[in-house]
Protein backbone atom coordinates (compact mmCIF):
# COMPACT_ATOMS: atom_id res chain seq x y z
CA UNK A 1 0.00 0.00 0.00
CA UNK A 2 1.85 3.03 -1.16
CA UNK A 3 1.62 6.36 0.71
CA UNK A 4 -0.08 9.14 0.15
CA UNK A 5 2.47 12.15 -0.17
CA UNK A 6 0.21 14.67 -1.60
CA UNK A 7 -0.81 17.11 1.58
CA UNK A 8 -3.61 18.85 -0.29
CA UNK A 9 -5.79 15.75 -0.53
CA UNK A 10 -8.26 15.42 2.38
CA UNK A 11 -10.04 12.64 2.78
CA UNK A 12 -12.96 14.12 4.52
CA UNK A 13 -13.94 17.75 5.33
CA UNK A 14 -15.92 19.46 8.22
CA UNK A 15 -19.11 21.22 7.56
CA UNK A 16 -17.45 24.71 8.32
CA UNK A 17 -15.13 24.19 5.23
CA UNK A 18 -17.28 23.28 2.85
CA UNK A 19 -19.46 26.34 3.88
CA UNK A 20 -16.19 28.63 3.45
CA UNK A 21 -15.50 26.88 -0.42
CA UNK A 22 -19.28 28.21 -1.07
CA UNK A 23 -19.59 31.49 0.75
CA UNK A 24 -23.05 29.75 2.55
CA UNK A 25 -23.41 29.47 6.16
CA UNK A 26 -23.43 25.73 7.66
CA UNK A 27 -27.17 26.10 8.31
CA UNK A 28 -28.19 26.00 4.92
CA UNK A 29 -25.79 22.82 3.94
CA UNK A 30 -27.87 21.40 6.72
CA UNK A 31 -30.79 22.15 5.13
CA UNK A 32 -29.99 20.72 1.72
CA UNK A 33 -29.30 17.53 3.38
CA UNK A 34 -32.85 17.39 4.28
CA UNK A 35 -33.91 18.32 1.11
CA UNK A 36 -32.14 16.35 -1.15
CA UNK A 37 -31.44 12.91 -0.61
CA UNK A 38 -28.24 12.52 -2.68
CA UNK A 39 -26.64 14.39 -0.46
CA UNK A 40 -25.79 12.33 2.91
CA UNK A 41 -22.28 13.20 4.11
CA UNK A 42 -20.65 10.57 6.81
CA UNK A 43 -21.58 11.22 10.55
CA UNK A 44 -19.56 10.39 13.68
CA UNK A 45 -20.49 8.82 16.78
CA UNK A 46 -20.86 12.64 17.71
CA UNK A 47 -23.60 13.67 14.86
CA UNK A 48 -20.51 16.11 13.35
CA UNK A 49 -20.36 15.52 9.70
CA UNK A 50 -17.77 14.66 7.36
CA UNK A 51 -18.08 15.32 3.74
CA UNK A 52 -16.28 13.59 0.93
CA UNK A 53 -15.30 14.95 -2.93
CA UNK A 54 -18.19 13.32 -3.50
CA UNK A 55 -20.94 14.94 -1.51
CA UNK A 56 -18.81 18.53 -2.43
CA UNK A 57 -19.51 17.47 -6.29
CA UNK A 58 -23.24 16.96 -5.24
CA UNK A 59 -23.30 20.38 -3.18
CA UNK A 60 -21.52 21.64 -6.28
CA UNK A 61 -24.25 20.88 -8.30
CA UNK A 62 -26.73 21.86 -5.98
CA UNK A 63 -25.20 25.29 -5.76
CA UNK A 64 -25.25 26.05 -9.30
CA UNK A 65 -28.81 24.97 -9.86
CA UNK A 66 -30.11 27.06 -6.87
CA UNK A 67 -27.78 30.12 -6.00
CA UNK A 68 -26.54 30.58 -9.47
CA UNK A 69 -29.02 29.60 -11.89
CA UNK A 70 -31.90 30.28 -9.91
CA UNK A 71 -34.13 27.47 -9.70
CA UNK A 72 -36.55 26.43 -6.73
CA UNK A 73 -35.65 23.80 -4.41
CA UNK A 74 -38.36 21.72 -5.66
CA UNK A 75 -37.04 21.98 -9.37
CA UNK A 76 -33.46 21.33 -8.43
CA UNK A 77 -34.58 18.01 -6.83
CA UNK A 78 -36.35 17.50 -10.00
CA UNK A 79 -34.00 18.36 -12.04
CA UNK A 80 -30.99 15.91 -10.08
CA UNK A 81 -33.70 13.18 -10.02
CA UNK A 82 -34.74 13.09 -13.86
CA UNK A 83 -31.25 14.41 -15.61
CA UNK A 84 -28.12 14.26 -13.32
CA UNK A 85 -25.73 13.61 -15.70
CA UNK A 86 -27.29 16.57 -18.13
CA UNK A 87 -26.94 18.70 -14.84
CA UNK A 88 -23.39 17.80 -14.31
CA UNK A 89 -22.08 18.57 -17.88
CA UNK A 90 -24.18 22.05 -17.06
CA UNK A 91 -22.67 22.79 -14.27
CA UNK A 92 -19.06 21.90 -16.17
CA UNK A 93 -20.31 24.15 -19.01
CA UNK A 94 -21.13 27.24 -16.58
CA UNK A 95 -17.86 26.56 -14.58
CA UNK A 96 -15.62 26.89 -17.45
CA UNK A 97 -17.63 29.75 -19.08
CA UNK A 98 -17.11 31.83 -15.79
CA UNK A 99 -13.43 31.28 -15.83
CA UNK A 100 -12.85 32.27 -19.47
CA UNK A 101 -14.99 35.61 -18.41
CA UNK A 102 -12.88 35.86 -15.25
CA UNK A 103 -9.68 35.50 -17.42
CA UNK A 104 -11.10 38.09 -20.23
CA UNK A 105 -11.94 40.65 -17.60
CA UNK A 106 -8.35 40.15 -16.20
CA UNK A 107 -6.82 40.59 -19.61
CA UNK A 108 -9.19 43.75 -20.19
CA UNK A 109 -8.05 45.39 -16.91
CA UNK A 110 -4.13 44.90 -18.27
CA UNK A 111 -4.91 46.08 -21.60
CA UNK A 112 -6.67 49.68 -20.05
CA UNK A 113 -3.62 49.88 -17.88
CA UNK A 114 -1.27 49.45 -20.85
CA UNK A 115 -3.62 52.23 -23.09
Amino acid sequence: MALKKDKTYKMYYSIKEVASMFDVNESLLRYWETEFPHLRPKTTRNNVRQYTEKDIEQIRLIYNLVKVRGFKLSAARRMLNANRDGAEKTAEVLESLLTVRAQLQELKQQLDIIV
